[in-house]
């Protein structure tokens, strides 16, 4: 963080003011416990928060210290609008595009407040009064930590802590992706000196599996089929598969990563069909030099990291497989030989 950077958070939080904190649209461990814990930073300096989400999230996150004062615009819309219509400042967390946090797009950009970014995905959208963007690194929460430490180490929790450790552990595949590195796990040292237990919160988010959630796993991976020239892999998934496991909110999550486990494998895709939406939804994960969330935004609506990005294609299912598989081939220079 630069010095300069520094003094912008330094000015814009050096009075008491009403602050929104707000994660993209189906937020994951790390939107959502980068916003907590930021949030749980601002109230402990003397600012009014609230954390207003797009929609509802997965259901093992539920334990986060704090999530229970959520205010979910799919189920509250009005409290949510009158939050962000009253903000003085407005923290967007773990996405670079009002366009990822859906219905609240329009509100957030015609408000009179500050926004704020906070993030660490490629090509950010200039919307911002504060940019605080590293793309190199693996997590938001990494990002929120090193402002909290910078702002007022001393007021570091264990709430804080919990849900820090959460957003930096799933987002870096609990620490095996490319971008972890040794600042990460000097950050996580300092987490656990907070107190937190790090096999309880691994238990919350990856020991939770329903009944239903299981037999899914079980129709992705008879589901999954491997490109018939190269390196690369993707899963289906239907709504009426979907509907037969009792699907709730999260419970793909992690599949597609399955697809890499297989040997030679240097790209997964995992393809769920939404009919409330009209659409199907896609998540991308590579290993190596696939640039996927190039290839997501140019093919797919969608973008993200170098090796982890998500999609969306408003054809079937059946059409958006291969559509898929024609585009691969235009892209197979980009697999390491």
């Amino acid at each position: 963080m630069t010095t300069r950077l520094l003094a912008q958070f330094q000015d814009l939080l050096a009075t008491p003011k009403k602050c929104v904190v707000i994660p993209h649209k189906n937020p994951d461990g790390d939107a959502l416990g980068s916003c907590l814990a930021w949030a749980n930073f601002l109230s402990a300096k003397g600012h009014e928060v609230a954390v207003v989400s797009p929609n509802e999230y997965p259901a093992f996150l539920n334990w986060l210290p704090g999530q229970e004062a959520i205010v979910k615009y799919s189920v509250s819309p009005d409290r949510a609008l009158q939050h962000i219509a009253e903000a003085g400042v407005i923290f967007t967390l773990d996405f670079n595009d009002l366009k990822r946090i859906d219905g609240l797009e329009a509100p957030v950009a015609a408000a009179s407040a500050p926004k704020v970014m906070i993030d660490h995905h490629e090509n950010p959208v200039d919307y911002a009064t504060i940019t605080y963007s590293q793309p190199e690194i693996g997590s938001t929460c990494e990002l929120v930590y090193t402002l909290i430490e910078a702002l007022d180490a001393t007021v570091l929790n264990k709430d804080m802590a919990a849900c820090l450790y959460t957003g930096i552990m799933t987002d870096t595949g609990s620490f095996r992706y490319p971008a972890t590195s040794s600042n990460t796990h000097t950050i996580v040292a300092a987490l656990l000196a907070q107190g937190i237990t790090h096999e309880k919160i691994h238990q919350n988010i990856y020991d939770t599996f329903s009944a239903g959630r299981l037999r899914l796993l079980g129709i992705a991976l008879e589901n999954l089929k491997q490109h018939p020239s190269l390196p690369a892999v993707y899963i289906t998934l239907s709504q009426q598969e979907l509907d037969a496991c009792d699907f709730q909110k999260g419970d793909t999550e992690g599949f597609v990563n399955y697809g890499l486990r297989m040997e030679g494998i240097q790209m997964a895709v995992m393809m769920t069909e939404n009919k409330e939406e009209n659409c199907i939804r896609m998540s991308f994960r590579s290993k190596g030099a696939f640039p996927v969330h190039d290839f997501a935004r140019t093919h797919f609506n969608g973008g993200g990291h170098h090796n982890a990005a998500g999609g969306v294609s408003f054809l079937s299912l059946e059409e958006t497989v291969a559509t898929l598989c024609n585009k691969l081939n235009d892209w197979n220079t980009h697999f390491e030989k």
